[in-house]
């Protein structure tokens, strides 16, 4: 018997709904949802262990799987099975986990998943947006220890109309692409791109999409209760002792802040703090830190991260010294790697990037291969995190999910800027050498002049700065951060980044980690990030103003040249011996595309050398030539027959035609080298097809003037061709080929 399921639906005010659904699947899990919109299904779960991890964090995992059956399709690779998660699918399970985790009590350390599954797909909705709700309505069935229902939807903008969650039709339109995750009182996580728009449009749009939310946080709320709300489990917290954290306290505060006061580099104050927490714990025994150790160094850093935000809020100081609005010094280079096509380097206090550029023909774009979407990308960016750039040694096992998405942040924040006509496959690869401080942020700029050093013609030059919040709800006290560091986005209540060119926004992305954050402080936060994003724009322009004109001398050349589809078999050849061989000769990389609507040929060369791209165009050129019925071409003899003479036309080589040894001359001609031999040039007229030969018919002597006294002779009886191989298609007499007969 099926069991009773109870569903809340939810109305976006276009006649599109979401179903939440609960009570018919994965019953064992400690909470279960199906999120339905039009034929899309999320299934999602959740489970959290009634024992404590052994770790001092919570170890949450998100995981967001898309299912090929989901859009009737089959996994790629051998094993024809979902395996690794897709970079899509990355993307997804952090915007999900940003906005859980820090819901969750801080000294909840249970191990605890959350599991979302695309099970059914409908091209018109993309699931990604309905993920944050399928989260958190499976944790509120749950007994989970969490603090309040959240969601997240995308907005975009449509001819100045606002959309909750669009379709990738209304996306395509849309001069906004954003996610937003909020509970009902507060925005939590911002991520998108935008088409540069100001600072109070994506203030709007956040707003938009927070009341979206509330709707569906009581939607939530209504299923829970129709459920049946369980009572909170119970967990053991973490031991607190109150006058450990006074004496702790009193000994680290005043200390700690004349190290933050001092403006030291992070070597130094990180030395400096390290000494003042030693010193503390020396005078504890070592049974007592045996025992209460760990509480020590919690109270310290609680301490420590009260006195660098008061040092902040009292005196508008920071930990190396500066103001709240200062950006720390920069220094940038472009052309500094010889043989790669483009390169820059961007230096910004102590975070560093180099970035590079490699040019390439539509057979390097980046394959997408998921359920929900499949397509490429001919502008991509890749981001490189190794543990050198924070002076540690730790293992390196293959792509984070932290690389995933500060790399995909930046190439949101560049892409914009590729123009539409942009020949090539672009891929940006940003190192990051250094790092104290968003070296998302860094691989923007560094992106952006290495594009430029490679001869992208960028439409405009793109920066980006990292921000970061401090407030006081108690005094209303606030202070905004420029280019925050590495430590500052740790102990702040904002961290934002946002990047732009000089007429607008391109991506952003924040996390607020405080509650009920007024729009006013946002506005005036994204003010001052406009303020900081403009001086680092002239530092990049005093490096590069502008695009180079050309690509450089190694950097690859590429033309594109759109056929007729009737030619493209012609250039490819048999078994593609004629394309393998151009390439070869001509050193170059062709390319074939065809288009689906036109079914026209779209050639892609690309090569180093001019003479080799201009070799492939003439043989284009070539193939594609038809000469013109009354028009005088110039033509070479390349081979001698009985009958007369094969011609190439010296402006399309490779183009033959027959000149039959009666169009040489007007005199009656026994043998072909009695008028031209091999390699001649000379003109002649084209007629067209013959119509007793049904082949083509040029002249030489037609070209000539008729010597007195010529007269026709009549034409020759052989069953209507020439003797000589003008009616045989073999191009021969095919009675002078035959064997005698024996009688």
């Amino acid at each position: 018997m099926i069991p009773k399921t109870f569903k809340e639906v939810i109305d976006l005010g276009d006649g599109r709904e979401i179903s939440i659904e609960t009570g018919k699947l994965a019953k064992q899990a400690h909470g279960s949802v199906v999120v339905q919109s039009g034929k899309c299904m999320l299934l999602c779960t959740v489970v959290s262990n009634y024992k404590a991890s052994d770790v001092d964090f919570l170890p949450l995992t998100v995981d967001y799987r898309e299912k090929f059956a989901a859009a009737g399709r089959y996994p790629g690779g051998f094993f024809k099975r979902e395996a690794r998660p897709s970079d899509g699918e990355v993307l997804t399970m952090r915007l999900v986990d940003r906005v859980l985790r820090p819901l969750f009590p801080k000294d909840y350390h249970s191990e605890t998943q959350v599991m979302i599954q695309l099970m059914s797909h409908d091209e018109d909705v993309m699931p990604d947006a309905m993920a944050g709700l399928a989260a958190s309505a499976a944790i509120q069935l749950s007994d989970f220890p969490f603090e309040c229902a959240i969601s997240e939807v995308r907005v975009g903008r449509v001819n100045g109309e606002f959309i909750i969650n669009p379709t990738r039709a209304q996306l395509q339109e849309s001069d906004i692409d954003m996610m937003i995750g909020a509970s009902a009182d507060s925005v939590m996580m911002v991520e998108g791109e935008m088409d540069e728009i100001s600072e109070e449009e994506m203030v709007e749009a956040i707003k938009f999409a927070h009341e979206a939310i509330k709707v569906q946080c009581a939607a939530q709320e209504k299923l829970a209760e129709a459920f049946g709300k369980k009572e909170v489990r119970e967990y053991e917290p973490e031991a607190e002792d109150e006058d450990l954290q006074k004496k702790v306290h009193d000994m680290a505060y005043d200390k700690v802040y004349e190290v933050a006061k001092a403006g030291s580099s992070k070597k130094e104050r990180s030395e400096a703090f390290s000494a003042i927490k030693e010193e503390i714990k020396a005078s504890f025994s070592e049974e007592e830190l045996e025992e209460i150790g760990d509480l020590i160094s919690k109270y310290y850093h609680k301490a420590e991260k009260e006195a660098v935000r008061n040092l902040t809020l009292e005196e508008g100081l920071r930990l190396d010294g500066r103001k709240t609005t200062d950006v720390r010094p920069i220094w940038c280079e472009t052309d500094y790697l010889p043989s790669v096509h483009g390169s820059a380097i961007f230096t910004r206090g102590e975070t560093q990037a180099l970035a590079t550029v490699t040019l390439g023909t539509s057979r390097e774009a980046n394959q997408i291969d998921m359920p929900s979407f499949e397509g490429e990308e001919t502008f991509y960016l890749h981001y490189n995190f190794p543990p050198f750039s924070t002076g540690e040694a730790r293992p390196i096992r293959g792509t984070s999910r932290r690389e995933v998405g500060h790399g995909n942040l930046a190439q949101r924040a560049l892409k914009g800027m590729i123009p539409e006509d942009c020949p090539y496959t672009v891929r940006v690869v940003s190192e990051v050498l250094e790092s104290n401080g968003s070296s998302s942020m860094a691989t923007v700029c560094s992106g952006t002049m290495a594009l430029m050093d490679a001869g992208v013609q960028l439409k405009k030059p793109v920066s980006g700065i990292a921000m970061g919040l401090i407030t006081d709800t108690e005094t209303g006290k606030y202070a905004v951060l420029s280019d925050i560091l590495g430590d500052e986005d740790h102990l702040g209540d904002m961290d934002f980044k946002v990047t732009g060119t000089a007429d607008g926004i391109t991506a952003c992305q924040m996390d607020i980690k405080v509650k009920g954050l007024s729009y006013e402080i946002l506005v005036n936060a994204l003010i001052q990030a406009k303020d900081g994003r403009m001086h680092i724009l002239g530092k990049l322009t005093d490096t590069i103003a502008e695009p180079r004109p050309e690509v450089k001398s190694y950097a690859p050349k590429i033309v594109t040249r759109v056929i007729p589809g009737e030619y493209i078999g012609a250039l490819i050849g048999k078994g593609g011996e004629v394309i393998q061989e151009l390439q070869k000769t001509t050193n170059t990389t062709i390319v074939i595309n065809e288009d689906p609507e036109t079914e026209e040929g779209i050639v892609e060369i690309l090569g180093t050398g001019q003479e080799g791209i201009d070799a492939v165009l003439a043989k284009i050129d070539a193939l594609m030539f038809k000469p013109e019925v009354g028009s005088v071409y110039e033509v070479k003899v390349i081979k001698m027959l009985d009958f007369g003479a094969v011609v190439e036309y010296t402006d399309a080589p490779g183009n033959e035609v027959l000149l039959h040894v009666s169009e040489l001359a007007w005199e009656r001609t026994e043998n072909v080298s009695d008028v031209v031999n091999m390699g001649d040039v000379f003109d002649v007229k084209y007629f067209g097809l013959d119509p007793r030969t049904r082949k083509e018919k040029v002249s030489r002597k037609a070209l000539l003037p008729k010597p007195e006294g010529y007269t026709e002779r009549p034409p020759r009886n052989d069953r209507g061709g020439d003797r000589r191989g003008g009616g045989d298609r073999r191009g021969g007499n095919r009675d002078r080929d035959r064997k005698p007969r024996r009688d």
